[in-house]
C-alpha cells in the first residue's frame, strides 16, 4: 500500500516540471491522473470479482505485479503518450489491488476492531503519500536532475509494494493453515444483477465515496502543489510539505479515528462532520485570506476521519462472500469520479489561463470542488437519517 499510493501521488509535484519541460498542458496534467482511474471504470469491478473467485492471496500478488509494469513504463519516455500509457497500465493494477487488501481486511477483522485496522492499513498508504509529497526536499538532486529520476525513484517504491505482495502470499498461505480460517468459499458464479441489489444504505455511501474521492485527489494529488506554488506564491518545495501535512496527519490520526469508532460507533455521524470539514475549505480558500494551515487543518481532519469510517462501514453493510464485489463496485464508480473530475479540474485551469500571472483562473476549479463537497455532505446526511431509523444495519451502534 505504501508503494501503491507513492507511485499514485509521484506526479503532483511534478506537475510543474512536465509543463516547463515537456511542454504538458494542465489537461494533460490532469489527464496522466484521470487515466489511471479511467480503466478502473470496468476493470475495478472486474478485479473485485476475480478476488472473491480466486481468493485474496493470489489477487493481490498479481495485481500489484501490473503496478510495477506500469510505473516502468511511465518514467520510460518524456512521451505523453507513452508516460500516459504507464500510468493507464499502473491503474489497472493499482486499484484492483486495493480491493484486494480491502477485502482481506474485511474478512480478517470484521467485529475485531475493523475500523483500528483499515486506519493502520490507510496511516500506511497515507505514508506514501506524504513521501511522494516531500520528495522534493528529500530527494531534491532526483528534481534537479529533471523529470524522469523523480520516477525512477517511483520506480523503486513499486518494487517495494511487489515484495510487499510476495511476503503477504507467503504468509496468507501459512496462516489459513495454522488458524483454520472460516473465510467464506470463493464465488462460482457471478450473478450480475447482484450488483444492483445491495442496500440503500450501500448506495449512499458509494455516493459518499465517490464525491468525496473526486475532490480530495484531484485536488490535493494533482493541482494542489501547482495552485499553491502559482496563486499563493509558496516555492515549490514549500507547496509540497504544505500539501504533505495532510498526508501526514492522516497517518497518525486515521487509526485512531478508526479505532474511536470501533469503540463508540456513531460511524455515520463521523463522516457527516469529515464531509462538512471538507465543504468549509473552499469557500475559505475563495473568500478570505486565512492562513493556508486553516485549510490544511481542516482537509487534513476530513482526510483522516472520512475514509478511517467509510470503508471500514462496508461489511457491516453486504455479506462477507460479495464483499470483493461491493468493494469493486464501489470502486469502479469512484474512479469514474476521479477520470471525470480529474480532466474537468485541468480543463477548468485551461479555460480560466490558470497560473502565476493569473491566479484568479483557479477559481472555477475550486467552485467545482466546492459544489461537490456539498453532495458529499448530503450523502453522509442521507445516510445518517437511515441508519438511525428501522432499516439500520447497526452502522451507529454496532462496537468491536
Amino acid at each position: 500500500m505504501f508503494g501503491n499510493y507513492y507511485v499514485y501521488d509521484s506526479i503532483a509535484p511534478l506537475a510543474d516540471i512536465l509543463r516547463e519541460q515537456l511542454g504538458f498542458s494542465s489537461t494533460q496534467v490532469g489527464t496522466l491522473n484521470a487515466i489511471y482511474s479511467a480503466p478502473n471504470v470496468v476493470m475495478v469491478l472486474i478485479g473485485g470479482v476475480l478476488v472473491d473467485r480466486f481468493g485474496t492471496r493470489t489477487s493481490t500478488l498479481a495485481f500489484t505485479a501490473i503496478c510495477l509494469i506500469g510505473a516502468v513504463l511511465t518514467a520510460a519516455s518524456g512521451s505523453f503518450a507513452m508516460m500516459a500509457l504507464g500510468r493507464l497500465v499502473f491503474g489497472l493494477g493499482a486499484e484492483s489491488m486495493i480491493v484486494a487488501v480491502t477485502a482481506a481486511l474485511g474478512q480478517w477483522f470484521k467485529g475485531r476492531l475493523l475500523g483500528f485496522a483499515f486506519g493502520l492499513n490507510l496511516a500506511i498508504a497515507r505514508a506514501g503519500s506524504y513521501a511522494a509529497d516531500l520528495s522534493p526536499t528529500w530527494a531534491a538532486p532526483a528534481y534537479d536532475a529533471g523529470w524522469r529520476e523523480p520516477l525512477l525513484i517511483a520506480v523503486g517504491f513499486a518494487i517495494l509494494a511487489l515484495v510487499g505482495a510476495m511476503v503477504y502470499w507467503i504468509t496468507e498461505r501459512n496462516a489459513h493453515v495454522r488458524y483454520a480460517l472460516g473465510l467464506p468459499a470463493p464465488v462460482e458464479r457471478v450473478v450480475w444483477s447482484d450488483l444492483w441489489r445491495f442496500d440503500r444504505s450501500y448506495w449512499y455511501l458509494v455516493g459518499l465515496c465517490v464525491t468525496f474521492y473526486s475532490v480530495i485527489f484531484p485536488f490535493r494529488s494533482t493541482f494542489a502543489i501547482e495552485y499553491f506554488h502559482n496563486a499563493l506564491g509558496l516555492a515549490r518545495d514549500v507547496a509540497g510539505q504544505m500539501n504533505g501535512y495532510v498526508f501526514l496527519a492522516a497517518i497518525f490520526a486515521t487509526p485512531i479515528f478508526g479505532l474511536t469508532v470501533d469503540k463508540l460507533g456513531r460511524r455515520s455521524i463521523a463522516m457527516f462532520l469529515g464531509s462538512f470539514l471538507l465543504l468549509a475549505c473552499f469557500p475559505t480558500l475563495l473568500f478570505t485570506e486565512w492562513s493556508l494551515w486553516v485549510t490544511t487543518v481542516m482537509i487534513g481532519i476530513a482526510f483522516s476521519l472520512v475514509p478511517a469510517v467509510l470503508w471500514p462501514s462496508v461489511p457491516y453493510l453486504v455479506d462477507d462472500d460479495r464483499l470483493g464485489t461491493a468493494y469493486g463496485l464501489m470502486t469502479m464508480l469512484q474512479n469514474i469520479g476521479l477520470t471525470l473530475f480529474n480532466v474537468a479540474a485541468g480543463g477548468l485551469n485551461d479555460w480560466g489561463r490558470a497560473g502565476a500571472r493569473n491566479p484568479a483562473g483557479y477559481q472555477p476549479m475550486l467552485w467545482m470542488f466546492t459544489i461537490l463537497s456539498l453532495a458529499a455532505l448530503v450523502f453522509s446526511g442521507l445516510l445518517r437519517q437511515r441508519e438511525t431509523g428501522p432499516e439500520g444495519h447497526g452502522l451507529e451502534t454496532m462496537r468491536a
